[in-house]
């Protein structure tokens, strides 16, 4: 296992200012009918506004400008449905060197054509974690690319905690900052900033019930891994890393979760009130927030909006 540890105040500083010409500086939103109906000060970090619609274009650039010459020369591969599959295409196109992408034939269309749209060459796989394994060990055996995992990978989660980074750069220093966890790239990125530039605020991750094996593992202090999940968050429906789960465990207050009802509920708020698209992954923080308002009562609060690529034909509401 990677050393984690090399993460520190430093590093993320680094990697912030690294990746500056390939990310934007999220802009920060809040909501007034949101706080009246939270009970609480809200604010959010919009990552629906990054490149790629998505966080995901943070940790996928710092991993690619990090590689030595001679491992840009082959490329960079992963096995991906969504996001990552997108963001690592466009992080190589920028750094001009091939991406070679793993993804399951029943990958949505609208994501094969953004990997395609930025570069990327598919390899289409069965819909199941063996077959991309495999897919991804012919493809880096074939071309020599390094594999740059999704979440699970020190490179991926320093890049990733930029994103609290400059939450806490802007002057803002909530007491709860709530995140969604799937692989926990992003949870234990948000964890590891707080740490480092906010140790007052504390970091809980935001769950979907029918897939729930973050808040399990946490629970239990080891890693439960996920099993036939069932969830309209279907960015989160992912394992937790292993490296992810050991900063998770060390520096997340709690997990919380929200059923599917819960979700949508929150995801049709953001949409009627602030006017913005988000996908069903992005509304579980507040959707956690709106079922558990004693927790939160009078406190401020940031969420993490994780990202807004959502086929807008198959909204789960009308």
């Amino acid at each position: 296992m990677e050393n984690w540890q090399n993460i520190g105040r430093h590093s993320i500083k680094e990697a912030r200012s690294r990746i500056d010409q390939l990310i934007h500086w999220t802009p920060v939103l809040r909501c007034s009918a949101i706080n009246k109906l939270a009970g609480c000060r809200v604010f959010f970090k919009c990552e629906n506004f990054q490149k790629v619609g998505a966080f995901k274009a943070r940790g996928a650039a710092n991993a690619v400008l990090k590689l030595n010459k001679a491992a840009r020369e082959n490329g960079v591969a992963t096995h991906s449905s969504g996001n990552h599959a997108a963001a690592l295409a466009r992080a190589a196109a920028e750094a001009g060197i091939p991406a070679f992408i793993v993804m399951p034939e029943t990958a949505p269309q609208i994501k094969k054509e953004a990997v395609r749209e930025y570069g990327g060459q598919i390899f289409e796989c069965a819909p199941n974690l063996s077959a991309r394994e495999e897919g991804l060990r012919e493809v880096v055996n074939r071309y020599g690319a390094t594999f740059v995992p999704p979440y699970d990978h020190c490179d991926v989660i320093e890049g990733q905690a930029t994103c609290a980074y400059e939450i806490f750069e802007e002057g803002l220093q909530p007491d709860i900052l709530l995140a969604p966890v799937g692989g926990g790239g992003l949870l234990s990125g948000t964890a590891l900033s707080s740490q480092f530039f906010s140790p007052e605020t504390a970091v809980i991750g935001a769950e979907p019930t029918g897939a729930d094996d973050a808040r399990r593992s946490f629970m239990a202090g080891k890693r439960i891994p996920q099993e036939n999940p069932d969830t309209i968050a279907d960015g989160l429906l992912t394992s937790l890393g292993e490296l992810n789960f050991d900063i998770i465990s060390r520096y997340v207050s709690d997990i919380l979760t929200a059923d599917d009802g819960q979700i949508i509920a929150a995801m049709r708020l953001i949409y009627e009130r602030m006017k913005i698209v988000i996908e069903p992954s992005c509304a579980v923080p507040l959707a956690v927030l709106l079922i558990n308002k004693t927790l939160f009562k009078d406190k401020e609060v940031g969420i993490i909006l994780s990202g807004g690529n959502v086929d807008l034909s198959r909204l789960p509401f009308r």
